[in-house]
């Protein structure tokens, strides 16, 4: 058997690297409201750092930011607001 054929190659895929979702520029605070909304669901929920793509210490800060957000009632804690639609 001729050995130089494999029949189990891996498929050379190309991934586009995804750009980062906060730039150098941008500061995490809880003040920065534009920058906060886009890490949070539609129902109020942090989303997790696979979803947003960014570093552990970026969620982190991120994390904390939203949390102070909502205590300063900048925020709500969530949004159960039912959509009727018919």
């Amino acid at each position: 058997m001729n050995k130089s054929k494999r029949p189990f190659t891996k498929s050379k895929r190309s991934f586009r690297r995804r750009l980062p979702p906060i730039q150098s520029g941008d500061r995490i605070d809880y003040r920065n409201m534009s920058l906060i909304s886009r890490f949070i669901s539609e129902q109020g929920k942090i989303l997790s750092r696979r979803v947003n793509g960014v570093t552990l210490k970026q969620q982190r800060l991120i994390t904390i930011a939203i949390k102070q957000a909502r205590i300063l009632s900048l925020l709500p804690f969530l949004n159960n607001q039912k959509q009727f639609e018919r």
